[in-house]
């Protein structure tokens, strides 16, 4: 679970309902004096939501930047019921879609966390001309192989059989059982717990079950990013401790893309938390030129 460091939103941005043809998203919207830089749409990963991308709003507002970060269909404080399609990647693809359009700002600059990320690459897949630019930040090629699939197959599991409060009770016991230790701000700790409750309980079973069995579009992202419309400018970053998806991995992914790589040495699964000037400084300086293939000093 991302752990936004605080929860105010910088100045000028604003905390609003976003209405879409798809339904209303509640959204982090933060303006720069001047948009000649573009626009960007930030995707929280499972478990996450807007909030996980705060203490990057003003960095890259200041930098010129439009920034809008969304609650996804069911996340927090995005209600909705289930998509005519049932709870697929597709399905909030299409929500994010419907989400850029209503900005009405042409084509956006995504970004995609974790969870995120899957969302964003079926996104492109799905109408890569609605974007200038992909990130996937901690984001994998495919489904986890390995503990973590068990893991979340139980969560989906638990979810229905003992609800989001049984199950929240649980995790957060194994994660104290693991070392982790409550944020030193008791309003962040209490939102982290809030936030988990007000999730859709379907939604977040779906996004759990997705990670398990999401194929590899390696491929077919490949082919689009670079296709007859033009190069696609991409880059995949990640936290040199992620332990999600491993950064050997997403390093590879890269290769397989043939897009550069950012990396952050202090960072694990949630660079915009943990290291948030660190990337914005890395989101901006790729939305204005991509960089080379390389880790931050």
């Amino acid at each position: 679970m991302s752990t936004p460091p605080f929860l105010v939103l910088p100045a000028g941005a604003t905390a609003y309902a976003l209405d879409t043809a798809r339904g209303t998203y509640a959204v982090h919207d933060a303006r720069p004096r001047t948009t000649a830089h573009g626009t960007a749409l930030l995707v929280p990963g499972f478990t996450g939501s807007k909030e996980d991308f705060i203490a990057i709003l003003g960095p890259l507002a200041e930098a010129g930047f439009r920034v809008v970060a969304y609650d996804q269909r069911g996340q927090y404080e995005s209600a909705g019921p289930e998509p005519a399609e049932g709870w697929t990647t597709q399905a909030y693809a299409a929500d994010l879609l419907a989400v850029a359009a209503a900005l009405d700002a042409g084509p956006v600059h995504l970004l995609g966390h974790s969870f995120g990320g899957l969302v964003a690459r079926a996104a492109v897949l799905t109408d890569p001309s609605a974007f200038c630019s992909l990130v996937l930040l901690g984001s994998g090629p495919a489904a986890f192989d390995d503990a973590r699939a068990d893991l979340l197959t139980q969560m989906a599991q638990g979810i229905e059989a003992i609800g989001l409060a049984g199950v929240r009770a649980i995790t957060r016991a194994m994660d104290l059982e693991n070392g982790w230790q409550p944020h030193p701000d008791p309003a962040v700790d209490a939102f982290l717990d809030h936030r988990f409750l007000s999730n859709d309980p379907t939604s977040l079973a779906a996004m759990a079950r997705i990670l398990v069995h999401e194929p590899d579009r390696t491929g077919e992202l490949a082919a689009c990013i670079s296709g007859a419309r033009g190069r696609l400018p991409t880059l995949i970053a990640f936290g040199e401790d992620d332990d999600a998806w491993s950064p050997k991995l997403q390093a590879e992914t890269a290769s397989r893309l043939g897009v550069p790589t950012v990396s952050f040495p202090k960072a694990a699964h949630s660079p915009a938390a943990e290291m948030p000037s660190e990337t914005a400084a890395a989101l901006a300086a790729f939305w204005d030129q991509p960089p080379v293939v390389g880790s931050l000093p």
